[in-house]
């Protein structure tokens, strides 16, 4: 078999997850990483903004968790630290995020990470057949079944965008 491009390919492969990999053009100058992704999958895909979701990497108390909600939307702090059962949540720093997840910032995905963080992943993704995250790498996404997305991370869902 060829190696996975990506940890969080050969992740999806070693679990057997049905997925597919979605290229679309990253232009280096840019870091909007999610709205870049929308504005070349939904446009081109036929994709709800919302389907496409992001991966921000979050500081708790002791260590860091994973937030994976719908690029369009903003996360709620104060709701991702409820869902994963600590007092608190800030954003991570982005140094910390790289060298705990082993993946470059833009191209954070909640699957194959170097270590196992707490995760939570916004619960509008169950209302989809299929949901976009990043498949570990600038400019690629990867497609699978919500559920399939909860299991391999082993994350809570919670409804965690702002109001």
């Amino acid at each position: 078999m060829a190696r996975a491009a990506t940890p969080a390919i050969a992740a999806l492969l070693a679990a057997g997850v049905p997925h597919t990999v979605v290229q679309y053009r990253h232009d280096p100058r840019s870091d909007s990483f999610g709205e870049e992704a929308v504005n070349e999958l939904a446009q081109a895909g036929g994709l709800a903004p919302e389907q496409i979701f992001k991966t921000l990497v979050i500081a708790l108390p002791k260590g860091l968790g994973v937030a994976v909600l719908p690029v369009p939307s903003k996360l709620s702090l104060k709701a991702a630290a409820a869902a994963l059962s600590v007092p608190k949540a800030t954003m991570a720093d982005p140094a910390a995020a790289q060298r705990s997840t082993g993946y470059v910032v833009g191209g954070i995905s909640p699957l194959g990470q170097r270590t196992q963080l707490a995760t939570v992943v916004d619960s509008s993704a169950l209302q989809w057949d299929r949901v976009l995250c990043s498949a570990g790498k600038r400019g690629w996404d990867v497609s699978l079944a919500p559920e399939d997305l909860v299991t391999l991370t082993k994350a809570v869902t919670a409804d965690i965008r702002a109001q």
